[in-house]
């Protein structure tokens, strides 16, 4: 055979990279032919166990006692004698008012008082002396009655004297404003120097018993209903005790005295639908303070080999529930599910579901119904952990 001539090798040049070409494209079009990857979920087995239902109600804290200390007399805040925002005892000095004035005016009571005694002497010495002459007739018996009604008036008037000291003594007892019980002082609200009393009471500061401190939240009609009736339930389960409530506060501890249903208000709130609950709380550190929030949680009920997924398998679409399910084969299915209680990071689900199903919890986004997935486990956290 003749080697090729270099005509001909002119000839064959222009083909070559156009072979090249359709090599490579053949090349590409395997590549894009090939199946993808299936796409990787997390699921979580369905568990079965026993948990409890815990009812949490929001609410806020107030003192056992909040007392409003206020100015009861007229006169200029002369001193005030307790450090704001700190414990006082029943009968510490909180406040001093100018008591000059006051003082004046119980010694012009005083002398008003005795004045009246002196009169009422006189009165009675003129009754005294007139009885036998009127018995006898020496005097006549108009006189003896004027002697009479000029002693009773004495003796009313001694007696309105007397009322004028007593409540002398009082206003001048209300410049030492002392705590009426022990707490904690608020701020002060009127600084020394300043008139108080001046037509009205004047607010100065608030006391507040915080040991125990009570916990004010609020109930549905649905939520009190339920709890009434299974009060007696919920007091035999825990021995005869009363219901031990949890306060779980905003940095999502737990205060560490168990409390307990203080009181329950008379009547339902027409503008909310809810009625108020009480609950106290011990306090013997004062770390609660009133205005703060939380929620009050206690165990309604005890729920026997319920089935619980993780709250982020459940999806929610117009009041409805679905979950995915994983089956052996690896494809997903969607399911609709009726759901009960939260339990922690829990769902409690009541129809749909069966023990040891496993669920996607991570992953929904990219699957639809009959996707063949990647399914690995993640890890369930057991009801009741908190």
């Amino acid at each position: 055979m003749r080697p090729p001539t270099r005509a001909s090798r002119s000839r064959s040049a222009p083909f070559l990279p156009l072979a090249a070409a359709a090599l490579a494209s053949i090349a590409c079009g395997e590549k894009e032919t090939a199946a993808p990857p299936p796409p990787e979920v997390y699921v979580s087995d369905v568990i079965q166990q026993d948990v409890p239902v815990y009812l949490e109600l929001v609410g806020q804290t107030r003192g056992f006692q909040d007392v409003e200390i206020r100015a009861r007399v007229e006169g200029y805040l002369e001193k005030v004698a307790f450090t704001e925002g700190s414990l006082v005892r029943k009968g510490d000095l909180l406040y001093e008012i100018d008591h000059k004035p006051l003082q004046a005016a119980l010694a012009n009571a005083k002398a008003d008082l005795a004045t009246a005694r002196a009169r009422l002497q006189r009165t009675e010495t003129d009754v005294a002396r007139l009885e036998p002459l009127a018995a006898e007739q020496a005097v006549s018996q108009q006189e003896l009655d004027n002697a009479l009604s000029a002693r009773d008036a004495a003796k009313a008037q001694v007696d309105a004297r007397q009322a004028s000291v007593d409540k002398a003594e009082l206003d001048l007892g209300y410049t030492w404003i002392r705590a009426p019980l022990e707490g904690l002082a608020g701020t002060t609200e009127v600084k020394a120097g300043n008139l108080v009393g001046r037509g009205e009471s004047t607010l100065l500061t608030t006391v507040s018993q915080l040991d125990p401190i009570l916990f004010r939240a609020g109930i549905s009609e649905a939520e009190y209903l339920n709890v009434a009736k299974r009060a007696e339930e919920l007091k035999r389960a825990q021995g005869g005790e009363p219901v031990t409530v949890q306060l779980l506060l905003a940095d999502g501890t737990v205060h560490p005295q168990p409390g307990r249903i203080d009181a329950v208000e008379r009547a339902v709130d027409p503008t909310t639908g809810t009625i108020s609950v009480q609950f106290a709380f011990g306090n013997p550190d004062r770390i609660l303070r009133p205005g703060l929030y939380g929620r009050a949680r206690f165990v309604l009920e005890e729920r026997k080999g319920a089935l619980l997924v993780p709250q982020r398998a459940v999806q929610e679409l117009q009041n409805l529930y679905s979950v995915a399910t994983v089956g052996a084969d690896g494809k997903v299915a969607f399911r609709n599910v009726k759901v009960g209680p939260r339990v922690d990071s829990l769902w409690v689900i009541e129809e749909g579901l069966k023990p040891g199903e496993r669920v996607v919890v991570e992953g929904l986004q990219r699957v639809k119904d009959g996707t063949v997935v990647n399914a690995k486990p993640v890890a369930s956290a057991a009801a009741g952990s908190k």
